[in-house]
C-alpha cells in the first residue's frame, strides 16, 4: 500500500498575522488563488501557498550555486512582481504593467511601469534560487516595492498617466 503524503500547515508563529495582513501579502495571495483553476488549492492555508517563497538556510544551501531556473521559479517570481502591479494599482488607481526579460541561465530584468514612468527596476540573477528568509523578508521586499513605486507615482503623477 501506498502511503499518501499529509501537507500539514506550517505553524503561524506570532508575527506572521500581521506580515499576512500587509497589502502586498494580501495581493500575493490573491494572485496566488487566481491561477488555481480548479480549486486543487481550496484547502490550502494562506501560509502554505505562501511556502515557496520561503527557503530556510538549509534549502538555500542545497540549491546549487550555478543552475538554470525551472519553470515554477520563473511563475513564483512572475506572481511576486504581478502582485505588487496589482497592489500598485488599487493603491493610485494608475494601470501598471510588468515586463520581465530572463536567460535562461536566471539573469534578467523586471521592470513595472505606469504610463511612461518605470516604477520598479530590478537586476535579476540567480533566479534558481528565488526566495526569501522568512515572512517577514518577504512582506518586507513587496512592501518596499510598493511603497517605492506609489511614492514615484505621487511624485510624478504627469508622467504615470502619459497615455491614459
Amino acid at each position: 500500500m501506498a502511503e499518501e503524503a499529509i501537507i500539514e500547515a506550517p505553524a503561524a508563529e506570532a508575527g506572521d498575522e500581521a506580515f499576512l495582513a500587509t497589502p502586498f501579502v494580501q495581493q500575493l495571495i490573491k494572485q496566488l488563488r487566481a491561477q488555481d483553476t480548479h480549486g486543487a488549492w481550496d484547502g490550502k492555508s494562506d501560509l502554505q501557498l505562501l511556502k515557496p517563497y520561503i527557503l530556510t538556510p538549509e534549502e538555500r544551501r542545497a540549491i546549487p550555486i550555478m543552475g538554470d531556473p525551472d519553470p515554477e521559479t520563473l511563475w513564483r517570481l512572475e506572481i511576486f512582481y504581478n502582485a505588487i502591479a496589482v497592489a500598485i494599482e488599487r493603491a493610485t488607481g494608475q494601470m501598471v504593467s510588468p515586463m520581465m526579460k530572463m536567460s535562461h541561465e536566471g539573469f534578467g530584468r523586471m521592470v513595472l511601469i505606469a504610463g511612461r514612468l518605470v516604477v520598479v527596476n530590478k537586476q535579476l540573477r540567480d533566479v534558481h534560487r528565488f526566495g526569501f528568509p522568512s515572512l517577514a523578508k518577504l512582506a518586507e521586499a513587496g512592501g518596499k516595492f510598493l511603497g517605492e513605486a506609489i511614492g514615484m507615482i505621487r511624485d510624478y503623477p504627469a508622467v504615470a498617466q502619459y497615455g491614459a
